[in-house]
């Protein structure tokens, strides 16, 4: 075991991003109970919802029922995610303290995922920040397809930093990058976050994964080799991409966190209660989950001998 002394900032986004891609609608109250109970496991943020319209999303049609009803634990910020000013008037009728607003960084997907150009989302997405312009809540930008678009391939590092600059230049508190459909690679990850930081160091970077292919923590070591601190995740590994055939899910947190504990990594998470919180999941949406974790539990977690050989005589060594 390594002894780091990084101290690194996880956000929780499994009621929003994962929820949202549910058949089921999850009842208000088991709503609010969840996220009360992640509220007491360290998060540095809580994506709670999304204030899209109830047609376009459903499950999240209670967004403001939500946010009045859940218990805010001092230091954790909750954020939203914001579409239109619409969106972002509703959220701020909800005492949010940080919106998020998303976009994607190649054309075709913004396209199959928002209806719009680039260019109409981004022209929208000004709208939103001059609406929450002087309310005293922090904007975040996630970019999507940051790593790769299912339908155009490789997205170039120079794209990504152009549609930050332009958000930089709006004045948002943050960016996050994002691989929408588990299409990174650690090598792409560490040179993508190395310019990002040294263009961008006053901005709040975040990294956001997918273990679509199976290769969420291994990029998140390589944006860790590159300086991030700041990474999202999925309780249970719920999530996904409509765009993604076979997507599992985003990084899984309670597999994120064993294993930056194990490096000996600060996260501030309490992994006992994260998967405790996790073990409710399956209940509340009908089916089993992504996380290898819940189902193998820590690698700390030993078992009793076998019945079958307790009985058995020890093992003698003969010089």
């Amino acid at each position: 075991m390594t002894t780091q002394t990084h101290r690194l900032y996880l956000n929780e986004v499994a009621t929003r991003d994962g929820f949202q891609n549910e058949a089921v609608f999850i009842d208000t109250d088991e709503k609010i109970a969840l996220i009360d109970a992640l509220s007491a496991c360290g998060y540095a943020k809580i994506e709670v919802t999304s204030f899209t319209s109830p047609k376009a999303i459903p499950a999240l049609r209670d967004a403001e029922a939500v946010m009045h009803g859940i218990a805010r634990a001092p230091g954790v910020v909750y954020t939203v995610l914001v579409p239109n000013v619409r969106g972002a008037e509703r959220a701020l009728s909800c005492n949010v303290d940080e919106v998020n607003l998303v976009m994607s960084v190649s054309e075709s997907h913004n396209r199959a995922n928002l209806r719009m150009t680039r260019e109409q989302s981004f022209a929208q997405l000004v709208d939103v920040i001059d609406a929450v312009r002087g309310a005293g809540v922090a904007i975040n930008v996630s970019l999507s397809t940051a790593m790769g678009c299912p339908m155009e391939g490789d997205v170039s590092t120079s794209t990504v930093l152009d549609w930050m600059a332009r958000f930089a230049e709006r004045g948002v508190y943050g960016v996050t990058l994002c691989d929408t459909t588990g299409m990174a690679y650690p090598s792409q990850v560490r040179e993508l976050c190395e310019r990002a930081r040294a263009q961008f160091g006053a901005l709040e970077l975040t990294l956001h994964f997918h273990n679509t292919r199976g290769m969420a923590l291994a990029n998140t070591l390589a944006a860790l080799d590159a300086g991030i601190v700041r990474f999202d995740a999925s309780l249970g590994g719920l999530g996904g991409c409509p765009y993604a055939p076979g997507a599992t899910g985003n990084v899984c947190t309670e597999e994120l966190v064993h294993m930056l504990e194990l490096d000996g990594y600060d996260t501030g998470v309490n992994l006992a209660a994260v998967l405790d919180a996790a073990a409710r999941l399956p209940a509340l949406i009908g089916h089993d989950v992504p996380s290898q974790l819940l189902k193998a539990g820590r690698r700390t977690d030993l078992h009793p001998l076998p019945a079958s050989v307790q009985g058995m005589p020890e093992q003698r060594a003969f010089s």
